[in-house]
């Protein structure tokens, strides 16, 4: 029956062939009452609702034709995503501390052997002293 079919259709991820065929049985019966009063009363009002029930369906019909053309993923598919994501994230960051980490010992290596020519240079060495890199 088709309405238990558009009840379970309710629990089910994704469009359903009675979901489809209720929102369409809906849509058609909603623009033909607004027809219907335009007839009878003539109202601009009634026509401004035409034009947006008109506009509303057709951007119904686009978007079940999208999740159509993608595939739904399961839970488990999402959690490997996010696990992939993660570990991606972590190697980005691990290769952004090593420069971090060779800048740092760069510099300390220069103030060592600074100090070790500062030394050296109080014995009679007349080298200048290097200026650090930025």
């Amino acid at each position: 029956m088709f309405i238990t079919e558009l009840w379970q259709s309710i629990f089910t991820p994704g469009t359903t062939p009675a979901l489809l065929k209720a929102t369409h049985a809906s849509f058609i019966l909603l623009i033909l009452s607004l027809i219907w009063l335009i007839y009878l009363s003539g109202s601009i009002h009634f026509i401004n609702l035409l034009v947006i029930a008109v506009l509303l369906y057709a951007t119904v019909i686009w978007f079940v034709n999208e999740l159509e053309q993608v595939k739904l993923k399961s839970n488990d598919d999402i959690e490997q995503e996010e696990d992939q994501a993660e570990q991606t994230e972590k190697t980005e960051k691990s290769e952004e501390t090593e420069p971090k980490n060779q800048t740092k010992q760069s510099e300390q290596s220069e103030q060592s052997e600074q100090s070790q020519s500062s030394t050296t240079g109080s014995k009679g060495s007349s080298s200048a002293p290097r200026k650090r890199k930025v």
